[in-house]
């Protein structure tokens, strides 16, 4: 169902993710239904621009983008943008916004996000979990639980890239075969918060390492990302997570134990028949692929087929992919969207 006016938008943080949503809002079929009214970013506006029309990872903006000295200007439509690394030193009530897009990764905490409420924004949808279900006041993940959005809440994070992907395969597994214990693995794409070279970049020592020469193991909360989403897999999911030295796009090796004993050909007819039931969300692919083959994909997770593998006793290794940038900001925009029909539609 359209929404009855387009969603009044304001992003914080203009680094990978903001980028990719403004990209992201372009190339929608749905590109009406947002209006970008600013976007706080401390960098200078003539480098954002630049960005934003020219990215290493996924081409040329697909429309003009100039800029004057307050305002990035996309296909004729000007943007305000603002400097500010301080939520109260803006007036975000003035702005009459619908919600803010938290997209620096800079903030956590429930007393960090109320700083945006507390200065005038109605709403705030979270480009990461939070510190904690606490500090939210809803956690959503297209497919799963989106439908539970009222639309009287203040804070909603989306989760994390990671938890979009494999949430809806352990889902899978879960309902078709039960789970006893889950180990993930994630091979993930280099960040910003990792040097090129070594430095005193980090208090966590393996990311005072290259990114550039080394495969490093950095902590990961997906484990408690998952219970989050299906509790009733709480302390049977453990994680961990690898930084590789590519550029974009990554991967969750999965190692599962189910209640009972399967075989490779019937997990992946599992997932060639829930496509359909997660559309635009999970895809299945059964061709030989390498990481860049999922570039600017769109969906939370790929499933593998050819890297599925069974060992009895209902042991079960699958490799899901997974653009980490490009399907997390669709999935940022779908959730805006479901929560604007929710908020827009009341009294």
């Amino acid at each position: 169902m359209p929404l009855p006016r387009p969603i009044r938008i304001a992003i914080n943080g203009y680094g990978r993710i903001g980028r990719c949503l403004l990209r992201a809002i372009y190339e929608s079929p749905r590109r009406q239904e947002f209006e970008v009214v600013v976007i706080n970013e401390p960098a200078t506006i003539a480098t954002m621009a630049y960005l934003t029309r020219f990215d290493s990872t996924h081409g040329v903006f697909p429309a003009q983008v100039e800029h004057n000295e307050h305002e990035l200007i996309v296909d004729g439509k000007a943007i305000q943008v603002l400097h500010e690394t301080d939520p109260k030193a803006i007036d975000w009530a003035e702005l009459d916004l619908d919600m803010l897009i938290e997209c620096s990764g800079a903030f956590g905490s429930r007393a960090e996000l109320q700083q945006f409420l507390d200065a005038g924004c109605p709403r705030v949808l979270l480009s990461n979990p939070g510190n904690s279900a606490q500090d939210v006041d809803f956690t959503a993940v297209l497919g799963i639980n989106h439908e539970q959005l009222q639309g009287d809440e203040l804070i909603v994070s989306n989760a994390s890239c990671t938890t979009n992907a494999i949430i809806p395969v352990l889902s899978e597994l879960d309902k078709a075969f039960g789970i006893r214990h889950a180990f993930l693995s994630t091979l993930h794409s280099v960040m910003n918060d990792q040097p090129m070279i070594d430095g005193y970049h980090s208090s966590d020592l393996a990311r005072t390492r290259s990114a550039l020469q080394s495969m490093i193991p950095v902590s990961t909360g997906l484990a408690t990302g998952v219970e989050r989403l299906l509790p009733q897999l709480k302390d049977k999911v453990q994680a961990k997570s690898i930084r590789v030295p590519i550029l974009n796009v990554s991967a969750i090796d999965l190692m599962v134990n189910l209640e009972r004993d399967t075989h490779r050909d019937e997990i992946n007819q599992l997932f060639r028949q829930a496509v359909p039931r997660w559309p635009g969300i999970l895809d299945y692919s059964d061709q030989a692929h390498a990481s860049i083959d999922f570039n600017h994909n769109p969906h939370s997770a790929v499933v593998d087929g050819t890297q599925t593998r069974t060992n009895g006793d209902g042991l079960v290794n699958m490799l899901v992919w997974f653009d980490n940038e490009w399907g997390f900001s669709n999935r940022m925009l779908d959730i805006a969207c479901v929560w604007a029909a929710r908020f827009l539609r009341q009294p």
